[in-house]
């Protein structure tokens, strides 16, 4: 460090921008227009045709100086292109590239041909400073070591680790495909408040703020749920919203406080419709952006080959708990033998607990677990074969619940009293902790039978990319403050002097 607290690197490049400066360069440039990505140039290069031109902008990622010429990479958003500098072409811009450095933001253009070793090479005959970066990149570029560190500073990660922005590009590239597909079977893509006086619609902890000027508190949305069935009773029979929920819960590698969710209502449909759109949609981003049916997860390797199997909640739980259902008894002591606390709690919700400690870790391949306990589900239509169970089922995939759906209860007296039986004990600061009389009145004008479903896009794109960490698709997740005795350029300290 120097006796500033900047370290010498930044001190280094500081010194190269007044070099700049000093030359009558701006160090930051201006509007560089007419430029065209690397993928586009690659795509559109003819061999053996002169005169072919371009014109590109990015970042400098490799720089290869010998001399009387200087080979850099090139990288956009798209991917790299070399550059061909030489004193021949550049002799009065010669004194500015010699200052040029590993991250610094150019534009070039020039003939485009092959060099002696067949890489495509703009031969470049003018080049135009956009940003001199003033901290240098990760060691060599070959990423970073501290993952930690690539979450807290993923402006560095897209651009020293291609395979960070291809991911993110796919993740784009299939909410567009969502969207597409959703719109050809005409649902309408809507908005719902992400702040809102009652939090409903799952249970969960909500975060909670105030608005200064009603002097009231506020919720962040647990889920857009109630809000889109009152769309339902107003005539929207197709609606569906991508968007942000807020649980004020735990992080892990498959959750993020913040997180997508895609949400959608179909009236006059039930669950088996939401079972085929499930399977349909995932299958038709598969062939649309994968490579196969068969996917790496991990450790696993996940088949999407349809059909998908549906199988029912309480099969599930005697093929792998090794209890039936309705011997209470039995489904009890199984909780104590994996040391669940069972004592004074809901038969349901000791049902449920075991079923996750015993089957979820069972369920690899896409799995439909239909028919839950009715008890466990307030907003679900119960089977008409059997009141015990709702038509609901949950969608998992390599061990992880991926998708959530109901045959949509439309009753508003069933309705409001299980709300009120879900009411009976919760804490103030947790969801739905009031009853939305709102929503009940809602159902009282007439809600359409309907089927609703809800896909975590998180999950969904971690299955689909083939990485573990629910922060691996998120751009900027949540993470625990820095500890007060790190510096503000840590990445800095792993690149090269020479750098």
């Amino acid at each position: 460090m120097t006796e500033s607290g900047m370290s010498k690197f930044e001190q280094q490049r500081r010194d190269k921008r007044r070099q700049m400066q000093d030359l009558g360069v701006d160090p930051y440039g201006g509007r560089y227009e007419e430029t065209e990505s690397a993928s586009s140039v690659r795509a559109r290069y003819i061999e053996n045709q002169e005169g072919q031109k371009a014109r590109c902008a990015g970042r400098i990622v490799l720089l290869r100086d010998i001399g009387k010429l200087i080979f850099i990479t090139l990288r956009d958003f798209s991917g790299t292109i070399q550059l061909g500098l030489s004193v021949k072409l550049l002799e009065k811009q010669w004194d500015l590239i010699k200052r040029l450095e590993l991250g610094d933001l150019i534009g070039a253009e020039g003939q485009m041909g092959r060099t002696k070793t067949g890489e495509l090479t703009i031969w470049t005959e003018k080049l135009t400073v956009l940003s001199k970066a003033l901290l240098p990149p990760p060691e060599k570029f070959h990423g970073l070591a501290d993952v930690d560190m690539r979450y807290r500073q993923r402006y560095v990660d897209l651009w020293a680790n291609p395979e960070v922005m291809e991911r993110f590009l796919a993740r784009s590239a299939m909410l567009s495909s969502i969207r597409s597909f959703l719109r050809n079977r005409d649902f309408v893509e809507v908005e719902t408040p992400m702040m809102q006086a009652i939090a409903g619609g799952a249970a969960a902890r909500p975060f909670i703020t105030h608005h200064n000027t009603l002097d009231m508190d506020l919720y962040l949305r647990i889920a857009p749920e109630l809000f889109l069935k009152r769309l339902l009773v107003g005539g929207m029979e197709k609606v569906f919203e991508i968007n942000r929920n807020f649980r004020n819960e735990g992080l892990s590698t498959r959750h993020n406080p913040e997180f997508t969710m895609m949400e959608l209502y179909q009236a006059y449909a039930d669950y088996h419709d939401m079972m085929e759109l499930t399977e349909s949609l995932v299958c038709h981003l598969i062939q649309t952006h994968c490579q196969g049916t068969i996917l790496p997860f991990g450790s696993m390797q996940i088949d999407y080959s349809r059909p998908w199997r549906r199988v029912r909640y309480a099969d599930l739980l005697k093929e792998f708990a090794g209890c039936d259902i309705d011997d209470l008894s039995a489904v009890r002591a199984k909780a104590r033998q994996l040391a669940i606390p069972e004592a004074d709690i809901d038969d349901a919700v000791v049902i449920n607990d075991v079923f996750e400690a015993t089957v979820e870790m069972n369920l690899i391949n896409p799995t439909f677990v239909m028919d839950y306990p009715a008890a466990l589900c307030p907003l679900t239509r119960q089977s008409a074969a059997d009141p015990r169970y709702a038509e609901r089922f949950e969608l998992f995939v390599g061990t992880m619940e991926l998708a959530n759906a109901y045959t949509e209860l439309n009753d508003p007296d069933i309705q409001e009293a299980n709300f009120r039986r879900q009411l009976r004990g919760q804490k103030a600061e947790d969801s739905m902790a009031k009853m939305d009389e709102d929503f009940i009145t809602a159902l009282k004008y007439g809600m359409p039978p309907a089927g609703g479903l809800g896909i975590g896009i998180d999950r969904l794109i971690m299955l689909l990319t083939g990485v573990t960490s629910i922060r691996d698709v998120i751009l900027f997740p949540l993470l625990k403050p820095v500890s007060s005795t790190s510096g503000p350029d840590d990445l800095s300290k792993q690149a090269q002097s020479d750098s």
